[in-house]
Protein backbone atom coordinates (compact mmCIF):
# COMPACT_ATOMS: atom_id res chain seq x y z
CA UNK A 1 0.00 0.00 0.00
CA UNK A 2 1.43 3.26 -0.77
CA UNK A 3 2.35 5.57 1.94
CA UNK A 4 1.93 9.36 1.69
CA UNK A 5 3.15 12.46 3.98
CA UNK A 6 -0.13 14.33 3.86
CA UNK A 7 -3.48 13.51 1.75
CA UNK A 8 -5.51 16.41 1.50
CA UNK A 9 -9.14 14.61 1.30
CA UNK A 10 -12.23 15.48 -0.11
CA UNK A 11 -11.54 18.72 -1.99
CA UNK A 12 -12.88 20.29 -4.84
CA UNK A 13 -10.20 20.63 -6.77
CA UNK A 14 -8.81 23.22 -9.73
CA UNK A 15 -7.33 21.14 -11.68
CA UNK A 16 -6.18 22.28 -15.52
CA UNK A 17 -9.01 20.03 -17.09
CA UNK A 18 -11.84 21.46 -14.60
CA UNK A 19 -12.89 21.07 -11.44
CA UNK A 20 -13.34 17.65 -9.71
CA UNK A 21 -13.76 16.05 -6.03
CA UNK A 22 -10.44 14.24 -5.59
CA UNK A 23 -7.91 13.63 -3.31
CA UNK A 24 -4.12 14.79 -3.54
CA UNK A 25 -1.37 12.43 -2.52
CA UNK A 26 1.49 14.20 -1.15
CA UNK A 27 5.42 12.94 -0.64
CA UNK A 28 8.07 14.11 -0.43
CA UNK A 29 6.91 17.78 -0.69
CA UNK A 30 5.49 16.38 -4.43
CA UNK A 31 2.21 15.52 -5.57
CA UNK A 32 2.79 11.67 -6.37
CA UNK A 33 -1.54 11.34 -6.93
CA UNK A 34 -4.82 12.42 -7.77
CA UNK A 35 -7.63 10.57 -7.48
CA UNK A 36 -11.55 10.59 -6.33
CA UNK A 37 -10.25 8.04 -3.63
CA UNK A 38 -7.04 7.73 -2.69
CA UNK A 39 -5.94 4.24 -1.40
CA UNK A 40 -3.00 4.46 1.27
CA UNK A 41 -1.74 5.59 4.21
CA UNK A 42 -0.83 8.98 5.39
CA UNK A 43 1.34 10.38 8.12
CA UNK A 44 -0.80 13.54 8.05
CA UNK A 45 -4.31 14.59 6.33
CA UNK A 46 -5.87 17.60 5.09
CA UNK A 47 -10.43 17.72 5.57
CA UNK A 48 -10.54 19.72 2.66
CA UNK A 49 -14.53 18.73 2.52
CA UNK A 50 -16.36 21.09 1.19
CA UNK A 51 -13.98 23.58 0.46
CA UNK A 52 -11.88 24.09 -3.06
CA UNK A 53 -8.31 23.54 -3.36
CA UNK A 54 -6.22 26.09 -5.70
CA UNK A 55 -3.17 25.93 -6.75
CA UNK A 56 -0.99 28.02 -4.30
CA UNK A 57 -0.82 31.65 -5.45
CA UNK A 58 2.36 32.89 -7.18
CA UNK A 59 2.14 36.97 -6.87
CA UNK A 60 4.56 37.87 -8.79
CA UNK A 61 4.81 42.00 -7.81
CA UNK A 62 5.25 42.70 -4.07
CA UNK A 63 7.76 45.09 -2.33
CA UNK A 64 9.04 44.06 1.11
CA UNK A 65 12.21 46.47 2.04
CA UNK A 66 15.03 43.43 4.16
CA UNK A 67 17.06 44.39 4.54
CA UNK A 68 17.63 48.32 5.42
CA UNK A 69 13.90 48.63 5.63
CA UNK A 70 12.53 45.89 7.53
CA UNK A 71 10.56 48.36 9.74
CA UNK A 72 8.63 48.80 6.75
CA UNK A 73 8.27 45.13 5.79
CA UNK A 74 10.61 42.32 5.87
CA UNK A 75 10.07 38.97 5.30
CA UNK A 76 9.16 37.32 8.54
CA UNK A 77 5.60 39.19 8.52
CA UNK A 78 5.38 39.80 4.61
CA UNK A 79 5.29 36.19 4.17
CA UNK A 80 3.26 34.90 7.13
CA UNK A 81 0.87 37.75 5.38
CA UNK A 82 1.66 35.99 2.05
CA UNK A 83 0.25 32.99 3.38
CA UNK A 84 -2.61 34.25 4.78
CA UNK A 85 -4.04 34.69 1.28
CA UNK A 86 -2.84 31.11 0.07
CA UNK A 87 0.13 32.65 -1.85
CA UNK A 88 2.67 29.99 -1.83
CA UNK A 89 5.51 31.86 -3.82
CA UNK A 90 6.16 35.34 -4.09
CA UNK A 91 8.73 37.78 -6.18
CA UNK A 92 10.34 40.61 -4.36
CA UNK A 93 11.16 43.63 -5.84
CA UNK A 94 14.38 45.02 -6.42
CA UNK A 95 13.98 48.97 -5.07
CA UNK A 96 12.75 49.45 -1.42
CA UNK A 97 15.80 47.47 0.56
CA UNK A 98 18.89 48.91 1.51
CA UNK A 99 21.00 48.30 -0.48
CA UNK A 100 18.69 47.81 -3.99
CA UNK A 101 19.21 44.39 -5.21
CA UNK A 102 20.91 45.95 -8.21
CA UNK A 103 24.27 43.38 -8.44
CA UNK A 104 24.86 40.24 -7.21
CA UNK A 105 25.93 40.93 -3.75
CA UNK A 106 22.71 42.38 -2.76
CA UNK A 107 21.22 39.76 -4.53
CA UNK A 108 22.90 36.51 -2.39
CA UNK A 109 22.04 38.69 0.83
CA UNK A 110 18.56 39.21 0.43
CA UNK A 111 18.22 35.78 -0.40
CA UNK A 112 20.41 34.37 2.23
CA UNK A 113 17.69 36.76 4.70
CA UNK A 114 14.98 35.01 2.86
CA UNK A 115 15.81 31.55 3.05
CA UNK A 116 16.19 32.02 6.66
CA UNK A 117 12.98 34.08 7.49
CA UNK A 118 10.61 33.36 4.60
CA UNK A 119 7.43 30.86 5.37
CA UNK A 120 6.56 30.95 1.66
CA UNK A 121 8.52 30.20 -1.36
CA UNK A 122 10.44 33.19 -2.65
CA UNK A 123 11.77 34.44 -6.45
CA UNK A 124 13.73 37.74 -6.35
CA UNK A 125 13.88 40.57 -8.99
CA UNK A 126 16.92 42.17 -10.16
CA UNK A 127 17.39 46.12 -11.52
CA UNK A 128 17.80 47.64 -14.21
CA UNK A 129 19.10 51.74 -13.16
CA UNK A 130 21.72 53.77 -14.41
CA UNK A 131 25.19 52.66 -14.26
CA UNK A 132 24.43 49.09 -13.44
CA UNK A 133 24.33 47.62 -17.27
CA UNK A 134 27.65 45.53 -16.36
CA UNK A 135 25.60 44.41 -13.53
CA UNK A 136 22.54 42.02 -15.20
CA UNK A 137 24.76 38.86 -16.32
CA UNK A 138 26.31 38.05 -13.02
CA UNK A 139 22.53 39.23 -11.56
CA UNK A 140 21.20 36.40 -14.25
CA UNK A 141 23.28 34.09 -14.02
CA UNK A 142 22.70 34.24 -9.79
CA UNK A 143 19.16 33.37 -10.61
CA UNK A 144 16.90 36.45 -10.72
CA UNK A 145 13.61 36.03 -11.93
CA UNK A 146 13.82 39.16 -14.66
CA UNK A 147 14.84 42.68 -13.92
CA UNK A 148 12.64 45.98 -12.83
CA UNK A 149 13.11 49.29 -13.95
CA UNK A 150 10.74 52.68 -13.94
CA UNK A 151 9.90 54.78 -16.69
CA UNK A 152 9.03 57.20 -13.82
CA UNK A 153 10.54 59.37 -11.03
CA UNK A 154 10.92 56.65 -8.41
CA UNK A 155 11.28 58.53 -5.20
CA UNK A 156 13.96 56.59 -3.64
CA UNK A 157 17.26 57.28 -4.28
CA UNK A 158 18.99 54.20 -4.13
CA UNK A 159 16.91 52.89 -7.15
CA UNK A 160 16.60 55.39 -10.09
CA UNK A 161 14.36 55.40 -12.79
CA UNK A 162 16.11 55.03 -16.05
CA UNK A 163 16.96 57.20 -19.25
CA UNK A 164 16.18 56.37 -22.68
CA UNK A 165 19.90 55.15 -23.29
CA UNK A 166 20.06 53.03 -20.04
CA UNK A 167 16.99 51.52 -21.15
CA UNK A 168 17.79 50.44 -24.63
CA UNK A 169 21.28 48.97 -23.61
CA UNK A 170 20.04 47.14 -20.84
CA UNK A 171 16.92 45.41 -22.98
CA UNK A 172 19.50 44.92 -25.37
CA UNK A 173 21.62 43.27 -22.53
CA UNK A 174 18.37 41.47 -20.91
CA UNK A 175 17.33 39.98 -24.59
CA UNK A 176 20.58 38.03 -24.48
CA UNK A 177 20.34 36.93 -21.23
CA UNK A 178 16.93 35.23 -22.23
CA UNK A 179 15.12 37.20 -19.14
CA UNK A 180 11.95 39.69 -18.79
CA UNK A 181 12.19 43.25 -18.55
CA UNK A 182 9.33 43.92 -16.05
CA UNK A 183 8.36 48.20 -16.31
CA UNK A 184 6.70 50.59 -14.23
CA UNK A 185 5.21 52.70 -17.06
CA UNK A 186 4.06 56.26 -16.56
CA UNK A 187 6.16 59.35 -18.53
CA UNK A 188 8.43 61.15 -16.16
CA UNK A 189 8.06 64.14 -18.68
CA UNK A 190 4.41 64.17 -18.44
CA UNK A 191 4.26 63.60 -14.68
CA UNK A 192 6.84 65.42 -13.33
CA UNK A 193 5.74 68.76 -15.46
CA UNK A 194 1.95 68.23 -14.22
CA UNK A 195 3.20 67.78 -10.50
CA UNK A 196 5.56 70.62 -10.68
CA UNK A 197 2.37 73.17 -12.07
CA UNK A 198 -0.20 71.91 -9.62
CA UNK A 199 2.56 72.17 -6.84
CA UNK A 200 3.26 75.44 -8.08
CA UNK A 201 -0.32 76.67 -7.75
CA UNK A 202 -0.98 75.31 -4.46
CA UNK A 203 -3.21 71.98 -5.12
CA UNK A 204 -2.98 69.10 -3.47
CA UNK A 205 -6.14 67.73 -3.55
CA UNK A 206 -7.14 63.65 -4.58
CA UNK A 207 -8.48 65.14 -7.61
CA UNK A 208 -5.03 67.52 -8.45
CA UNK A 209 -3.22 63.88 -7.58
CA UNK A 210 -5.16 62.23 -10.42
CA UNK A 211 -4.36 64.72 -12.72
CA UNK A 212 -1.04 64.87 -12.42
CA UNK A 213 -1.12 61.18 -13.48
CA UNK A 214 -3.03 61.03 -16.61
CA UNK A 215 -3.93 57.63 -18.19
CA UNK A 216 -2.01 59.28 -21.61
CA UNK A 217 0.84 59.49 -19.52
CA UNK A 218 0.47 55.53 -18.83
CA UNK A 219 -0.22 54.96 -22.53
CA UNK A 220 2.96 57.37 -24.12
CA UNK A 221 5.06 55.06 -21.30
CA UNK A 222 3.89 51.84 -22.63
CA UNK A 223 4.16 52.58 -26.36
CA UNK A 224 7.71 53.77 -26.53
CA UNK A 225 8.50 50.55 -24.27
CA UNK A 226 7.32 48.49 -27.11
CA UNK A 227 9.04 50.23 -29.86
CA UNK A 228 12.14 49.50 -27.86
CA UNK A 229 11.40 46.01 -27.68
CA UNK A 230 10.92 45.81 -30.81
CA UNK A 231 14.07 47.18 -31.72
CA UNK A 232 16.09 44.66 -29.07
CA UNK A 233 14.20 41.90 -28.55
CA UNK A 234 13.57 42.10 -25.38
CA UNK A 235 10.42 40.42 -23.64
CA UNK A 236 8.24 42.66 -21.10
CA UNK A 237 5.95 42.50 -18.49
CA UNK A 238 4.07 45.67 -17.67
CA UNK A 239 3.43 46.19 -13.99
CA UNK A 240 -0.18 47.30 -12.40
CA UNK A 241 -1.78 48.58 -15.74
CA UNK A 242 -4.70 50.86 -15.02
CA UNK A 243 -5.85 51.67 -18.05
CA UNK A 244 -7.96 50.45 -21.08
CA UNK A 245 -5.75 52.37 -23.51
CA UNK A 246 -2.89 51.06 -22.48
CA UNK A 247 -4.05 47.05 -22.49
CA UNK A 248 -5.03 48.45 -26.04
CA UNK A 249 -0.91 49.00 -26.99
CA UNK A 250 -0.69 46.02 -25.27
CA UNK A 251 -3.03 43.79 -27.24
CA UNK A 252 -1.80 45.04 -30.36
CA UNK A 253 1.60 44.02 -29.65
CA UNK A 254 0.63 40.66 -28.81
CA UNK A 255 -1.16 40.69 -32.25
CA UNK A 256 2.25 41.10 -34.01
CA UNK A 257 3.90 38.52 -32.01
CA UNK A 258 5.31 40.26 -29.93
CA UNK A 259 6.83 38.54 -26.84
CA UNK A 260 5.13 41.01 -23.53
CA UNK A 261 2.18 40.01 -20.83
CA UNK A 262 0.20 42.30 -18.48
CA UNK A 263 -0.43 42.29 -15.21
CA UNK A 264 -3.07 44.56 -13.09
CA UNK A 265 -4.07 45.20 -9.42
CA UNK A 266 -6.96 44.01 -7.38
CA UNK A 267 -6.65 47.73 -6.05
CA UNK A 268 -7.29 49.08 -9.49
CA UNK A 269 -10.37 46.36 -9.87
CA UNK A 270 -12.19 46.78 -6.61
CA UNK A 271 -11.78 50.36 -5.71
CA UNK A 272 -11.77 53.38 -7.60
CA UNK A 273 -10.67 57.05 -7.51
CA UNK A 274 -14.00 58.01 -5.11
CA UNK A 275 -11.37 56.30 -2.22
CA UNK A 276 -8.53 58.69 -2.81
CA UNK A 277 -11.53 61.18 -2.76
CA UNK A 278 -12.51 59.83 0.85
CA UNK A 279 -10.08 58.57 2.70
CA UNK A 280 -7.04 60.37 1.68
CA UNK A 281 -3.29 58.66 1.14
CA UNK A 282 -4.13 55.08 2.58
CA UNK A 283 -5.18 54.84 -0.96
CA UNK A 284 -2.58 56.57 -2.96
CA UNK A 285 -0.50 54.90 -5.83
CA UNK A 286 0.97 55.52 -9.00
CA UNK A 287 -0.67 54.80 -11.62
CA UNK A 288 -3.16 55.97 -9.25
CA UNK A 289 -7.02 54.76 -8.67
CA UNK A 290 -9.21 55.87 -11.39
CA UNK A 291 -12.27 56.48 -11.76
CA UNK A 292 -15.35 54.53 -11.89
CA UNK A 293 -16.33 53.96 -15.57
CA UNK A 294 -12.39 53.35 -16.17
CA UNK A 295 -12.44 51.04 -13.15
CA UNK A 296 -16.02 48.89 -15.02
CA UNK A 297 -13.71 49.13 -18.20
CA UNK A 298 -10.95 47.18 -16.50
CA UNK A 299 -13.00 44.37 -15.24
CA UNK A 300 -14.53 43.65 -18.32
CA UNK A 301 -10.87 43.47 -19.94
CA UNK A 302 -10.05 41.14 -17.32
CA UNK A 303 -13.21 38.96 -17.81
CA UNK A 304 -12.26 38.90 -21.58
CA UNK A 305 -9.06 37.11 -20.57
CA UNK A 306 -6.95 40.27 -21.61
CA UNK A 307 -4.90 40.34 -18.37
CA UNK A 308 -2.14 37.28 -18.05
CA UNK A 309 -2.09 37.87 -14.08
CA UNK A 310 -3.14 39.30 -11.03
CA UNK A 311 -0.18 40.80 -8.37
CA UNK A 312 -1.09 42.75 -5.28
CA UNK A 313 2.40 45.45 -5.53
CA UNK A 314 2.01 45.31 -1.94
CA UNK A 315 3.91 48.68 -0.95
CA UNK A 316 3.71 49.22 2.12
CA UNK A 317 5.15 52.16 4.37
CA UNK A 318 5.17 52.80 8.38
CA UNK A 319 2.49 55.15 9.49
CA UNK A 320 3.69 58.34 9.33
CA UNK A 321 4.67 58.03 5.65
CA UNK A 322 0.79 58.54 5.14
CA UNK A 323 -0.21 60.56 7.68
CA UNK A 324 -2.42 63.00 6.14
CA UNK A 325 -1.88 64.94 9.08
CA UNK A 326 1.56 65.93 8.18
CA UNK A 327 1.74 65.91 4.20
CA UNK A 328 0.11 67.14 1.59
CA UNK A 329 -0.93 64.18 -0.86
CA UNK A 330 1.82 64.91 -2.91
CA UNK A 331 4.72 63.85 -0.40
CA UNK A 332 2.96 61.16 1.11
CA UNK A 333 4.23 57.52 0.16
CA UNK A 334 2.24 56.06 -2.87
CA UNK A 335 1.41 52.51 -2.32
CA UNK A 336 -0.63 50.65 -1.43
CA UNK A 337 -0.66 47.90 1.14
CA UNK A 338 -2.56 44.54 0.89
CA UNK A 339 -0.58 41.52 -0.14
CA UNK A 340 -3.03 39.04 1.63
CA UNK A 341 -5.95 39.99 -0.75
CA UNK A 342 -5.06 39.01 -4.06
CA UNK A 343 -6.62 35.51 -4.57
CA UNK A 344 -9.99 36.57 -2.59
CA UNK A 345 -10.16 39.88 -4.79
CA UNK A 346 -9.60 37.38 -7.60
CA UNK A 347 -12.37 34.98 -6.39
CA UNK A 348 -15.02 37.75 -5.49
CA UNK A 349 -14.77 39.02 -9.04
CA UNK A 350 -14.53 35.91 -10.24
CA UNK A 351 -18.16 35.10 -8.40
CA UNK A 352 -19.56 38.00 -9.01
CA UNK A 353 -19.04 38.43 -13.23
CA UNK A 354 -18.84 34.42 -13.96
CA UNK A 355 -15.89 34.08 -14.44
CA UNK A 356 -14.31 30.27 -14.15
CA UNK A 357 -12.35 29.06 -11.51
CA UNK A 358 -10.31 27.67 -13.58
CA UNK A 359 -9.49 31.31 -14.77
CA UNK A 360 -8.87 32.09 -11.32
CA UNK A 361 -6.46 29.07 -11.09
CA UNK A 362 -4.45 30.68 -14.24
CA UNK A 363 -4.22 34.24 -13.11
CA UNK A 364 -3.20 33.71 -9.82
CA UNK A 365 -0.45 30.78 -10.67
CA UNK A 366 -0.37 28.99 -13.46
CA UNK A 367 0.17 31.93 -16.28
CA UNK A 368 3.00 33.69 -13.61
CA UNK A 369 4.61 30.41 -13.37
CA UNK A 370 4.90 29.94 -17.31
CA UNK A 371 5.93 33.33 -17.81
CA UNK A 372 8.94 33.51 -15.51
CA UNK A 373 10.22 29.84 -15.74
CA UNK A 374 8.60 27.89 -12.47
CA UNK A 375 6.08 25.79 -14.74
CA UNK A 376 7.87 22.58 -14.32
CA UNK A 377 7.16 22.82 -10.86
CA UNK A 378 4.81 25.17 -9.92
CA UNK A 379 1.68 26.77 -10.83
CA UNK A 380 -0.82 23.96 -11.46
CA UNK A 381 -2.23 20.57 -9.57
CA UNK A 382 -0.58 17.84 -11.20
CA UNK A 383 1.25 14.85 -10.34
CA UNK A 384 4.99 15.55 -9.76
CA UNK A 385 4.56 19.45 -9.20
CA UNK A 386 5.72 21.29 -6.23
CA UNK A 387 2.59 20.30 -3.58
CA UNK A 388 1.53 24.31 -3.06
CA UNK A 389 -2.32 24.46 -2.38
CA UNK A 390 -4.49 27.24 -1.04
CA UNK A 391 -7.46 25.97 0.38
CA UNK A 392 -10.58 28.11 -0.10
CA UNK A 393 -13.86 27.88 1.50
CA UNK A 394 -16.37 29.64 -1.37
CA UNK A 395 -19.06 30.07 1.10
CA UNK A 396 -17.84 31.84 4.38
CA UNK A 397 -16.85 35.15 4.56
CA UNK A 398 -13.71 37.11 4.93
CA UNK A 399 -13.89 41.11 6.70
CA UNK A 400 -10.28 42.47 6.77
CA UNK A 401 -9.53 43.51 10.36
CA UNK A 402 -6.57 44.97 11.77
CA UNK A 403 -6.34 41.23 13.81
CA UNK A 404 -7.00 39.15 10.63
CA UNK A 405 -4.34 40.93 8.37
CA UNK A 406 -0.58 39.69 9.34
CA UNK A 407 0.99 42.89 7.33
CA UNK A 408 3.54 44.33 9.94
CA UNK A 409 1.41 47.86 9.32
CA UNK A 410 -2.23 47.26 9.25
CA UNK A 411 -2.65 51.10 7.70
CA UNK A 412 -4.81 49.64 4.39
CA UNK A 413 -7.23 50.13 2.07
CA UNK A 414 -8.69 46.83 2.38
CA UNK A 415 -10.01 47.27 6.20
CA UNK A 416 -13.44 46.70 6.30
CA UNK A 417 -13.82 45.46 3.23
CA UNK A 418 -15.46 42.13 3.17
CA UNK A 419 -14.92 39.10 0.91
CA UNK A 420 -17.54 36.78 0.11
CA UNK A 421 -14.74 33.62 0.73
CA UNK A 422 -12.17 32.94 2.64
CA UNK A 423 -8.36 31.23 2.62
CA UNK A 424 -8.44 28.78 5.16
CA UNK A 425 -5.35 26.48 4.19
CA UNK A 426 -1.81 27.10 2.34
CA UNK A 427 0.32 24.37 1.88
CA UNK A 428 3.99 24.75 0.70
CA UNK A 429 5.43 21.96 -1.13
CA UNK A 430 3.37 19.82 1.20
CA UNK A 431 4.14 21.24 4.68
CA UNK A 432 0.88 23.17 6.12
CA UNK A 433 1.80 26.54 6.71
CA UNK A 434 -2.08 27.30 7.29
CA UNK A 435 -4.50 25.72 9.08
CA UNK A 436 -8.50 26.99 9.84
CA UNK A 437 -7.42 30.63 9.20
CA UNK A 438 -4.52 30.73 11.20
CA UNK A 439 -0.61 31.29 9.86
CA UNK A 440 1.55 28.67 12.05
CA UNK A 441 4.32 31.13 12.28
CA UNK A 442 6.63 28.69 13.38
CA UNK A 443 7.06 26.85 10.36
CA UNK A 444 9.61 28.65 8.05
CA UNK A 445 9.40 26.02 4.58
CA UNK A 446 10.33 28.82 2.37
CA UNK A 447 13.14 28.90 -0.59
CA UNK A 448 14.83 30.51 -3.22
CA UNK A 449 13.19 29.79 -6.29
CA UNK A 450 15.57 30.32 -9.91
CA UNK A 451 13.84 30.08 -13.23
Amino acid sequence: MERYDLIVRGGSVVLPDGVKKVDVGIKDGKIAAIAAKLEGEAEHTYDADGSHVFPGMIDVHVHFSEPGREHWEGFTTGSAMMAAGGCTTFFDMPLNGIPSTVNEEALLEKARIGNEKSLVDFGLWGGLVPGNEDDLQPLAESGVIGFKAFLSTTGNKEFEAVDDMTLLTGMKKIAALGKVLALHSESAAITNWLKDEKEAAGLFSADDYLETRPIIAEVEAVERALYYSEITGCALHFVHISSAAAVASIEAAKARGMNVTVETCPHYLLFNHDSLREKGSIAKCAPPLREADEQQRLISLLAEGKFDMLSSDHSPCPYDMKDPKDFNLFQAWGGISGGQFTLLSALELALAHNISLEHVAAWTASNPAERFGLAERKGSIVTGMDADLAIVDLNKAFTVTEENYYAKHKQSLYIGHSFPSSVIGTIVRGHVVVRSGEVLTEVNEGSWQKP
